[in-house]
């Protein structure tokens, strides 16, 4: 079986020295290259492919210049690249996704680097516990984030007048009885509902009611005590 060729490219010469020691000592591993700048690393892209896997320095020189290198690793070898670092900022772990990498390991875990190295070159590779979790507590965030914007943006939208209205169509109450409701005529029941489904971009009304239930925007409303455009 031929051996899995690795590349590692590491801005701490210490590190990089005893790195390369560890990982010779397994049989089925080849250390082809290393390099401990970006330009040496650009270098080696530029050249015939050296490695089945990369292990990339996210930080060098104080930059992340490690999430750009892995990208070229990609686009130019094909390779599995692995990300090493010292810290554990979401923002780096999905830039370094977005960029390519095929895992991510924290450089204190290093004992485990056989293991992950492996499974990168079978395609096997599952994501470090500690990252993952990291990973979901982001798309937790930003899935909050979408949905305080989608309610903001709704909110801007409709009137307190078309939110009662469609509360009203939420809970099954025909226009007929929303008119009498509010002592308003039938037509201006219907203006508002057109005005809303215009808004909202919703097909009918009941559309248009569940997406605004869903944001949670009734309940808002009956909490917040806010008067309705009829006690002004």
């Amino acid at each position: 079986m031929e051996p899995i060729r690795i590349v590692i490219v590491e801005d701490d010469l210490d590190w990089l020295r005893g790195l390369t020691s560890y990982l010779r000592r397994q049989s089925d591993f080849q250390i082809t290259a290393t390099a401990s700048t970006a330009e040496e690393a650009m270098e080696l892209f530029r050249g015939e492919p050296l490695a089945d896997v990369v292990l990339m320095d996210i930080m060098l020189d104080d930059k992340p210049a490690g999430i750009h290198l892995a990208e070229q690793a990609l686009l130019a070898w094909g390779v599995k690249v692995i990300m090493l670092t010292s810290m554990e900022e979401k923002e780096l772990i999905f830039q370094s996704f977005q960029a390519g990498a095929i895992d991510y390991q924290i450089k204190s875990q290093y004992e485990v680097l056989p293991v992950v190295i492996r499974a990168a070159h079978a395609r096997k590779s599952s994501i470090n516990a500690a990252v993952a979790e990291q990973m979901r507590e982001e798309f937790r965030r930003l899935k909050k984030l979408e949905h305080a914007f989608k309610v903001k943006e709704v909110k801007e939208l409709i009137t307190p007048t078309e939110l009662q209205v469609l509360e009203m169509i939420d809970q099954g109450h025909t226009q007929t009885e929303i008119a009498n409701k509010f002592f308003i005529s039938l037509r201006t029941v219907k203006i508002h509902v057109g005005h809303i489904l215009k808004k909202l971009g919703s097909a009918n009304s009941k559309d248009a009611a569940k997406k605004v239930r869903e944001l949670g925007l009734f309940e808002q409303e009956r909490q917040s005590g806010a008067p309705s455009d009829q006690d002004q």
